[in-house]
């Protein structure tokens, strides 16, 4: 059976060889692909955690444990050692501030200062905020995902289980826009949970890695919470994209052979969605190729 790793490089080799060249919201510019699709069976080990470059599989469960809190400030990652939100809030800073602190200086004064954190260190009403805490025009509350639980709970074979984070009035309030846009679970008659994920805009060298082990996670901490069993990770990406800046370092990882396909386990046990740590979950026989650095386009 083919590694199903290459689903990936596949998709990267398509948008290095039949990629349209753009000029983007960054000013970076982009090869750009519109349309991709990928499909995991994590129920029998189909990870999608990549080996033909290291991901830092603990951030991205960070992140996504973060989203799930419902947050929007970046302290609570830095206090983590999660540091890639920071690019957003610093541009901010230094734009309205004219000072022109270092990445590093901005960060200890957001973990060390929480009146700095509160005016400088809040993303706006990102995933989180819509995730957990929608606000509705009939002034309800309402939390998508703990909603989401109850119908696997109660309705497993219901249609309308999803979540998603692109609130129209709220867009221009965000640091950034909702690139994972929907997530959408169904339950087969095997009770086996799957989740498709789709993303309308995509950095695939530095994005998608992260997107697919937060998206897994994630729909291992559901699954456990509705007592399902793993089924497939549906992937769909919209406009799916190499900055300029990074071709060197896609080829460079098209250069490289997947290795053994690892497995991230989901070891601890919680009450509740809110109830999960990083120390619950743990990757076994990750053996990647060394990490490929690259700049983040803001």
């Amino acid at each position: 059976m083919r590694h199903p790793e290459f689903q990936y490089l596949d998709l990267m080799t398509r948008v290095l060889e039949q990629g349209d060249k753009r000029i983007d919201r960054t000013g970076v510019g982009t090869l750009s692909v519109f349309g991709a699709y990928a499909r995991f069976d994590i129920g029998r080990g189909e990870f999608p955690v990549l080996t033909t470059k290291r991901v830092h599989w603990k951030l991205a469960v960070k992140e996504m444990l973060w989203f799930l809190s419902g947050g929007t400030n970046i302290r609570p990652l830095l206090l983590e050692g999660v540091r890639i939100w920071s690019d957003w809030p610093l541009a901010r800073f230094r734009k309205e501030t004219g000072e022109q602190v270092s990445q590093e200086e901005f960060e200890r004064r957001v973990m060390e200062d929480e009146g700095f954190a509160a005016a400088w260190g809040d993303l706006g009403p990102v995933y989180g905020k819509q995730w957990r805490r929608w606000q509705g025009a009939d002034g309800v509350v309402y939390d998508q995902i703990q909603t989401l639980i109850d119908t696997l709970r109660t309705n497993p074979y219901s249609r309308r289980m999803l979540f998603h984070a692109w609130n129209v009035a709220e867009i221009s309030s965000m640091a950034l826009p909702p690139c994972h846009m929907v997530y959408q679970f169904h339950v087969d008659t095997n009770g086996r949970l799957s989740l498709m994920l789709y993303q309308r805009s995509c950095d695939l060298l530095l994005g998608a890695p992260f997107n697919w082990v937060g998206a897994v996670a994630l729909m291992q901490m559901i699954a456990q919470q509705a007592g399902l069993q793993l089924g497939d990770f549906v992937w769909v990406g919209g406009d799916v994209h190499l900055y300029l800046n990074h071709l060197d370092q896609a080829r460079l990882q098209l250069s490289r052979e997947p290795r053994a396909v690892p497995a991230l386990k989901l070891v601890g046990q919680a009450d509740s969605i809110d109830g999960y740590r990083i120390d619950d979950f743990e990757m076994v026989g990750y053996a990647p190729h060394p990490a490929i650095k690259a700049d983040v386009a803001v």
